[in-house]
């Protein structure tokens, strides 16, 4: 395993015990992650983060697989939560792809089958709509409204 690979492995494993300062302690102060529901940059990251941790009690993170392709890490895990708007089980797996920038997190690109989990955690409405690009626009602005306002929230504390 290279130190990237194990860098990566420890990333997911503060993940998984719901660890924040050394997740964030893992990003460059000028990281971007982007999914396809989010393109954020520090801090929203770790804010995006915590809201996530916190809003998702029961979520388990599982490393599935980590490997250097083309001089990036890339990790293969599972997130498995219930979806708070909804209160449907959502079991995502997710490929995660990572550049550094002084032995830091400095890109996060995610990918996930949008469909798959918007069936998951929408139910009949994500089944019958989570192609289109009106559901996919309309989850992205509720999302980046959510950490707007968590992010509001934990600075005014």
């Amino acid at each position: 395993m290279t130190t990237q690979e194990e860098f990566i492995t420890n990333f997911y494993h503060a993940f998984a015990q719901k660890d924040t300062q050394s997740m964030e302690a893992c990003y460059h102060p000028k990281a971007t992650f982007r999914d396809p529901i989010f393109y954020l940059k520090q801090p929203s990251i770790m804010d995006m983060w915590r809201m996530l941790i916190e809003r998702g009690a029961d979520m388990k993170i599982e490393l599935l697989k980590v490997r250097t392709r083309n001089n990036k890490v890339e990790a293969t895990w599972k997130a498995s939560y219930t979806f708070g708007s909804t209160g449907l089980p959502v079991v995502n797996t997710i490929t995660s792809t990572f550049s550094f920038s002084e032995n830091k997190i400095y890109q996060q690109n995610d990918h996930f089958d949008f469909y798959k989990w918007a069936s998951q955690s929408l139910g009949l409405k994500g089944k019958l709509l989570g192609w289109s690009s009106f559901l996919q626009n309309s989850v992205r602005k509720q999302a980046m409204q959510r950490l707007e306002s968590y992010s509001q929230t934990i600075q005014a504390n």
